[in-house]
């Protein structure tokens, strides 16, 4: 028995870690204006984030069609796979686990399943990563379902923004709340766990971030720990030295950029962390 796992382009795993578990990535749209982008694909980060102050189009974002997701379980059926297991963002912030699953349905050669850990960025990479090590492992499906359903609830995102524009300008913030977050100078603080999106306001950037790694710290001991940036690697990289006691081992941690599906809304030079707790 062959298990599969497939994720998506927000998952944000590193390229070298997609690669040598086999993991197949289905990329998300990009927009700016009339011009349509494959994330990963058609439109690296770097690309991104350089067009993405200067645009004086907002970018918004899709989730591909349904023969993206088929075409997908289909070539891993060809491969020799026996089950497929579909991680994905949470369902919470986008209808990709939606579209997967009605994809599932559709798909009848081998049986797959759709899961969702209710998570973004890392939160879900890290989910899919550990089903890939199940995988092989030679673990079923369903086993690593079960692994899924245990591990997700110990999985919590941060993020500490550096400006709520982008979050208005996507439309997760009203005019009203723009209005009194820009006069008081007011630096958001968000927050993903089991497909909860939460938020703080915290008065300054410095603050925000002594925030975010309390909150971390509150988590107890760590299974995982990872850093993500939206165009930021020297915060990041002042993180990481900051918290260095908090990470589970002396490896270098994952430190990614941020897909330009989560960065077209928290903006450029934001940071976070994202924990596995370990287990009680």
């Amino acid at each position: 028995m062959t298990t599969r796992i497939v994720t998506d382009s927000t998952c944000d795993l590193p390229a070298e870690i997609i690669e040598k578990h086999a993991i197949t990535v289905i990329p998300l749209y990009v927009h700016f204006g009339t011009r349509s982008y494959l994330d990963g694909v058609e439109l690296s980060r770097r690309e991104f984030y350089e067009m993405l102050p200067d645009s004086d189009t907002f970018p918004t974002t899709a989730v591909p069609g349904l023969s993206a997701f088929t075409t997908a379980y289909e070539g891993l059926a060809e491969q020799g796979a026996s089950e497929i297991l579909s991680i994905h963002i949470a369902a919470t912030l986008s209808a990709t686990s939606d579209v997967a699953r009605k994809a599932a349905e559709e798909f009848t050669s081998i049986p797959v399943t759709v899961f969702d850990p209710g998570q973004v960025t890392l939160g879900t990479g890290l989910a899919a990563l550990a089903a890939a090590e199940a995988a092989a492992e030679g673990r079923s499906r369903s086993d690593i379902v079960e692994l899924l359903d245990e591990m997700a609830p110990r999985i919590h995102s941060y993020a500490a923004l550096d400006t709520v524009e982008f979050l208005r300008r996507s439309g997760r913030l009203t005019a009203i709340q723009y209005s009194l977050s820009a006069i008081l100078s007011i630096k958001p603080l968000i927050m993903m766990h089991a497909g909860e999106l939460g938020s703080e306001r915290v008065r300054t950037a410095v603050a925000c971030i002594d925030r975010m790694v309390e909150l971390v710290r509150g988590l107890g001991p760590l299974e995982s720990l990872a850093l993500v940036h939206t165009n930021a690697p020297e915060k990041a990289e002042s993180l990481y030295q900051r918290t260095r006691d908090l990470f589970p081992t002396d490896e270098a941690p994952f430190s990614v950029e941020v897909t330009p599906i989560i960065g077209a809304h928290v903006g450029p030079n934001a940071v976070g962390m994202v924990a596995v707790a370990a287990r009680a």
